[in-house]
This record gives structure tokens, sequence and C-alpha cells, in this order.
């Protein structure tokens, strides 16, 4: 198959936080592209899609697939970094639509966008890589992050999985990579909890007045730069650790 020449970066959420970040930091020639609801900077294309919906997942994936098909891009990227905390509380005690939107873009819409780019650069010449960001929360237990952490649990797992999987067809290097405490709305958020729905609440004010959180545009750099460093396929990796 002849390959092109050029390069395409996916980025979902990357229109905010550390994924606009992670648009902005593209270490190589690119075309970069955000799959969000909101439009992203300038210069960046944008995929419309509200990831937490599952008939988005369809749709985006034959997107995925015709630009890939169109560009025949020699390297591709691809990243999810779209998530949410909300809502913030025990589970029984808070919203269930909110919860079951958690749930959907913290879980199952990282395996399925995963899915479809693996499908459309399957058989294809080329160096392609898939990073989902993950969280210390896939590890650690913090009451009133049931949904959240136990969806990057769920996508640290998907990774290794897949990983094996791709190591057996010698195609696209698959990771996960928790970049730390980061200095983004998400903090603000849960700065903003209520003690009673985030009993850890406290511990996140201390971070950010004694000045250890990191800001997005760093760990982003950090990220690219583990990236291209080359990962074993199926890793599942912290940031801080490097």
């Amino acid at each position: 198959m002849v390959m092109g020449m050029g390069a395409v970066v996916l980025v979902s959420g990357g229109s905010k936080g550390l994924g606009h970040a992670l648009t902005q930091e593209v270490p190589f020639p690119a075309r970069v592209i955000s799959l969000s609801r909101s439009r992203p900077p300038e210069g960046v294309g944008h995929i419309t899609a509200d990831l937490a919906d599952p008939d988005s997942w369809v749709e985006v994936g034959g997107a995925i697939g015709d630009l890939i098909r169109q560009e025949a891009p020699s390297r591709a990227v691809f990243i999810h970094s779209a998530g949410t905390l909300t809502p913030i509380g025990f589970a029984g005690e808070v919203d269930s639509g909110s919860y079951l939107s958690n749930v959907l873009l913290n879980s199952a819409a990282g395996q399925m966008l995963g899915h479809y780019f693996l499908d459309a650069v399957a058989g294809r010449d080329g160096l392609f890589d898939m990073v989902m960001i993950t969280s210390g929360a896939a590890r650690s237990v913090y009451p009133g992050w049931s949904a959240y952490g136990a969806g990057k649990a769920a996508l640290d797992h998907w990774v290794r999985h897949v990983g094996a999987e791709q190591a057996i067809r010698g195609g696209v290097r698959v990771s996960a990579i928790a970049p730390g405490v980061l200095d983004t709305a998400m903090q603000t958020e849960i700065r903003a909890s209520d003690v009673g729905q985030f009993p850890e609440v406290d511990r996140f004010h201390r971070l950010h007045e004694e000045g250890n959180l990191v800001d997005a545009t760093t760990a982003a750099r950090k990220i690219w730069a583990v990236v291209e460093g080359g990962i074993d396929t199926g890793s599942v990796l912290d940031l801080r650790d490097f």
C-alpha cells in the first residue's frame, strides 16, 4: 500500500484543558483535529460530537475512517482526552442522567473511538499511536468519584488487552498515560465540591495553595515526549515517573 507523506493527530476533548494543550504542542507537522462539542482554537480542525452520546460514536468513527482513507498518513495519533468528573458525589445519591453520561464518556467512549481508530489504520503502512489519558483515580479510591475512577480503570485494562492484541498484529502502539494533578477547570470544579459529597476536597485545596498543580501545557509537552520516545504497547504509565 502506498503511504501518504503527512501526519494526522486526533484529540478528543481538544477544545479545552489538557486536550487543548495537546493540540497546541504536537511536535511534528500534522493536520490536527479536535473531537469535541466546543469549537477548538483557530488552526485546529473540528469534528463536532457530544462524546457522552453513544449515537455520536458511530458518526465520529465514520469520520475517522474517511479521514484516514483520504489522507493516507504515514503518521497518525489518536489521543482520548475527553472526560468529566460531573457529577461529583456518592453513587445512588447523584442525578442518574449525569451519572450515566459520566459512565459513557469516561469508559465506553474511549473504547469505541479507539476501536474505530484501530479499524481505520488496520493494514496500513505507517507509525500509529493511540493514547488514553487516564488518572491516578484508576488505582486509588476517592469517595465521590465512583464513575470517574471506574471509567479510568476500565480504560487502563482495555489498553492492556488491546496492547497485547496489537503486539500480535504488529500494528498500533497503545498506551494509557496519567498526567498528574493539572491546573485546569476540572481542578476548579473539584475545589468547589462539598466535603459531604467529596470528602477528599481539602487535599486538593492544599495542592492548589502549595503550588503543586501542573500546567496543562507542561503536561502536554511531556506526554508528547513520552509518545515520541517510543512506548511499549499495552503500557499504563504515570507522567510523574518521567
